[in-house]
């Protein structure tokens, strides 16, 4: 079992906790969402994809965003995970993002989809 993403306390006044495959979306989450420099221990940590909520739309940003996510799952969960596919959409305020990866420890295949809407 591993800690709950945010960090939290279950109803029984203890630490919540996850299964590892909740853990491992969770994590894929904070690569995403965390900007570069947001972690003082880490500051090349994430990929900053929160940017592009306010971004326009362009086939270039998106096969651009694609790399960049991809490049940073590899570079942070590559020893958990082997990420097959990235899928950005970009409308009005709101980024969708989907991963489609392998859990390396069972081979078994994931698809976890994320969105964030401008605040």
């Amino acid at each position: 079992m591993q800690y709950n993403y945010p960090f939290k306390i279950d109803k029984s006044g203890r630490v919540a906790t996850v299964d590892e495959n909740q853990h491992i979306h969770q994590l894929v989450e904070q690569v995403l969402f965390t900007s570069p420099g947001e972690r003082v221990n880490r500051p090349e940590f994430g990929c900053g994809i929160n940017q592009l909520v306010f971004s326009p739309n362009s086939d270039e940003l998106v096969t651009a965003t694609q790399f960049l996510v991809q490049g940073a799952l590899q570079r942070w969960l590559g020893n958990l995970i082997h990420v097959e596919s990235v899928t950005i959409n970009n409308t009005d305020s709101k980024l969708r993002v989907t991963v489609q990866y392998i859990v390396k420890k069972d081979m078994e295949r994931h698809t976890a989809q994320f969105s964030r809407e401008a605040q």
